[in-house]
């Protein structure tokens, strides 16, 4: 890998991470519902202008069933439901729980596309749901019936982007990535449109709340779209998915240090079982030769 590449990756890393942080500034005053609109409103709107520029065309009129349903399950239901989850967990948490997301897409993967569930992928699984359990159970969170429902919300929205990834390669592997990035961004806030009235806005909307909530559209989703798929592009898939790895070290990082939040030896341990089992399921060996 490239030096540019790691450089590409970290600076991805550090973004997304962000998004956790910002999540948590944001939605107690937007509310949920709120806060994912904006974000995938804005990004839509941005990603759609830059598309505009570079003279990209979206292909709405054979693709806008795609961009929906991509939009619904990859963005809307997910930043939904994080944004939920930030009401009450530290940003670290939904952070590490967000890396779970590989183990849901080889178990959905499995299921619908016919994927093996090689043995080295269930013990991802088991590692994965015990440091999801060590760190809702024993983390610094005090464990409550709020905290047990906003670590659902987050395997919620880490199953949907598993079920997205299925969808993606079943039906809409045919579009290009920056087509399906910012139409479905598009498709997400119209989603989520009809949904706004059950989240009224919680608090008094301040101008560095204001400042937050574009931060997150437009550095964590429009920018951070643009920087992954070009990371795809330029080192492969694979390669690229080891941004899962980072993003909660950073998530915890921005949220001791911005949001004075708190990192114990349980959350470390239950960061660690999660990042192995991603590990563990992302990275398969590849098959021995077989000699002549």
């Amino acid at each position: 890998m490239r030096s540019t590449d790691l450089a590409r990756l970290l600076v991805l890393a550090a973004i997304w991470g962000a998004s956790f942080l910002f999540m948590r500034i944001v939605a107690p005053v937007l509310g949920a519902l709120w806060t994912a609109e904006v974000r995938v409103a804005l990004a839509g709107i941005a990603m759609l202008a830059f598309m505009a520029v570079t003279r990209r065309a979206m292909h709405f009129g054979a693709n806008w069933r795609h961009y929906l349903a991509l939009g619904g399950l990859n963005s809307a239901l997910p930043f939904a439901l994080y944004s939920h989850a930030a009401l009450t967990l530290p940003a670290g948490y939904s952070a590490i729980l967000n890396a779970t997301s590989p183990l849901w897409g080889a178990l959905v993967g499995a299921a619908v596309l016919g994927e093996a569930l090689t043995a080295r992928k269930i013990a991802g699984m088991i590692t994965g749901v015990a440091g999801v359990a060590f760190l809702v159970r024993l983390g610094p969170a005090q464990f409550s019936p709020q905290v047990l429902l906003a670590a659902l919300a987050c395997v919620g929205a880490a199953l949907c982007y598993g079920i997205a990834g299925a969808y993606s390669k079943k039906k809409s592997a045919g579009i290009a990535p920056p087509q399906m990035a910012t139409g479905s961004q598009l498709g997400a806030a119209l989603v989520l449109l009809p949904f706004l009235p059950l989240s009224p806005v919680r608090a008094e909307v301040t101008p560095f709340v204001m400042l937050i909530a574009a931060l997150l559209a437009l550095l964590c989703s429009a920018v951070a779209y643009f920087i992954y798929f070009r990371l795809i592009a330029d080192i492969g898939p694979t390669k690229a998915l080891t941004v899962t790895f980072l993003i909660p070290l950073f998530a915890l990082l921005w949220g001791a240090l911005f949001l004075q939040e708190s990192i114990n030896l349980n959350t470390l341990i239950g960061c660690a079982l999660v990042v192995l089992a991603t590990w563990l399921v992302v990275f398969q060996p590849a098959p021995l030769a077989k000699r002549a």
